[in-house]
């Protein structure tokens, strides 16, 4: 008994500041030899921040949207509801975690949607007349925050924490980081992975796609889902659930658009974390593949062939 409450003391102090101690590395500034448009002349990528997000362009995804800027898109903040309004000068939609109002601070549940049926119902419209959306949702609360949306496009999304289990029995108890590799069958042949070898994640869900779907990213047998009542607070009762085969990064193309999924936001962009400002994300050196990575899902999102160059 006195084991599983150290364990559950530990997990309930360890998750929560992490969380406060991720800055943007506002150093980050990555040259891109051959960008895909000149500068300031592609589509517009608007990211969203209307929706309690997160991260945003001006903060933990300022590296995103600095690296986009330097592949010749233009790209802005979504202020609005989701509308046709609001919609229809944008080439592709970035929703990065997203939470209802009522999740800003505890991220205990129920985690409601972020967004109203009439926000998803625009959404989808918008998509299936050509747009494309880069719906990303991280670990508990985002999924159930989002899971209305990814719903409508046949993807199921668990609000939970996907787990290396050979590393520990919570996330983050060696390393937080997932390697995705083609040698390992846990990254998928596909246009937005060609000349890759590998991707990197720091924690985050696990989703199942839809049969038209391809998955990029594969989780093997060593994952399982942890689905606790309060994130980032674990216990050896948690329940789990084992996640062979479900997905953390997806592609579908849905009428005359495109949606990429993913269930975790940190390898898009670049943080320091923690007291000795450990990079974490595109800045790691343990994801050097993670900057072409992202280049090609935008420009598969573009319906633009990605750039191997």
């Amino acid at each position: 008994m006195k084991s599983r409450y150290v364990f559950l003391l530990l997990w309930t102090f360890w998750g929560l500041p992490l969380l406060a101690q991720q800055v943007p590395d506002l150093e980050f500034d990555p040259k891109i030899e051959h960008p895909a448009y000149p500068k300031g002349k592609g589509p517009v990528i608007l990211v969203d921040e209307a929706h309690h997000n997160f991260h945003k362009i001006s903060t933990r995804y300022a590296a995103f949207a600095n690296v986009l800027a330097k592949d010749g898109y233009r790209v802005e903040p979504n202020k609005e509801t989701f509308s046709k309004q609001a919609l229809k000068r944008a080439k592709i939609l970035v929703i990065a975690n997203a939470v209802h109002a009522s999740d800003t601070s505890d991220w205990i549940l129920p985690n409601p949607s972020a967004f109203t049926p009439s926000e998803i119902e625009q959404v989808v419209k918008w998509v299936q007349e050509g747009g494309s959306l880069f719906l990303i949702a991280d670990h508990m609360p985002m999924p159930g925050a989002t899971e209305d949306l990814a719903k409508n496009f046949g993807f199921t999304f668990y609000n939970g924490f996907a787990t290396d289990t050979t590393a520990g029995l919570f996330p983050g108890s060696k390393k937080e980081l997932d390697v995705f590799t083609k040698k390992a069958g846990t990254l998928a042949e596909h246009p937005v992975n060609q000349g890759i070898d590998q991707v990197a994640t720091f924690t985050g869900q696990a989703f199942q796609i839809p049969p038209q779907a391809v998955s990029l990213l594969a989780f093997d047998d060593k994952y399982k889902i942890l689905l606790p009542d309060t994130a980032w607070r674990f216990s050896q009762s948690t329940k789990r659930i084992p996640i062979r085969g479900f997905s953390q990064g997806a592609v579908l193309t849905y009428g005359k658009g495109r949606v990429a999924v993913f269930g975790e936001a940190a390898m898009f962009t670049a943080q320091r974390k923690g007291k000795d400002k450990i990079p974490f994300g595109l800045n790691s050196t343990e994801a050097p593949q993670n900057l072409p990575f992202l280049l090609h899902v935008v420009q598969w999102l573009d319906q633009k062939e990605p750039s191997t160059k």
